[in-house]
């Protein structure tokens, strides 16, 4: 079985180094997500969408290759319509994907919970999406009162999930 080249990270000893605050590119997002992958712990590059109520974006990019990346989507909060479903989520494990972090819902949990991926969503949803090609890729996301950008680091576990630029990662990871 390949090795899991990430890091192990740990997001309460992350928050610990930056508690005093001074450090403003490390964030915290709040605790609005559910788990539904079989990962509870993952981290990775991130990679975002930005869509409402329309998968066609996500799914081009987890048909892509992840490269142990974590993708982001900016989903609205929408509880109307699921961005990701069973097949989809198949396809993003099986193209090396770390995570999807989804601001919005998931649907069928019983596929999405064999995946192995970590999965993050608001709630579940039966309603699949309509697909018309509307969205944007890899733009800065605004998710709950915290900046995601693509290049930065998400690391995810069961407590929480945090970001922080690339280079804080490398520091905290020496040694």
């Amino acid at each position: 079985m390949p090795t899991d080249p990430t890091p192990i990270l740990v997001t309460g000893d992350l928050c610990d180094v930056h508690k005093d605050g001074a450090d403003t590119s490390f964030r915290v997002l709040p605790p609005v997500f559910r788990d539904y992958g079989r990962r509870v712990r993952f981290a990775g590059v991130i990679s975002t969408v930005k869509c409402f109520e329309d998968n066609s974006f996500v799914k081009a990019a987890l048909e892509e290759s992840g490269a142990g990346r974590v993708l982001v989507v900016d989903g609205g909060g929408s509880l109307r319509r699921a961005l990701v479903g069973g097949n989809i989520a198949a396809a993003a494990a099986k193209n090396g994907w770390a995570g999807v972090v989804i601001d919005g819902c998931v649907r069928d949990s019983a596929e999405l919970a064999q995946c192995d991926i970590g999965i993050r969503a608001l709630a579940l949803i039966p309603l699949p999406t309509e697909r018309r090609n509307l969205g944007q890729r890899d733009v800065a996301l605004h998710i709950h009162g915290v900046w995601l950008l693509p290049g930065e680091w998400l690391v995810a576990d069961a407590d929480g999930i945090v970001v922080m630029p690339a280079r804080s990662v490398a520091s905290v990871t020496k040694g």
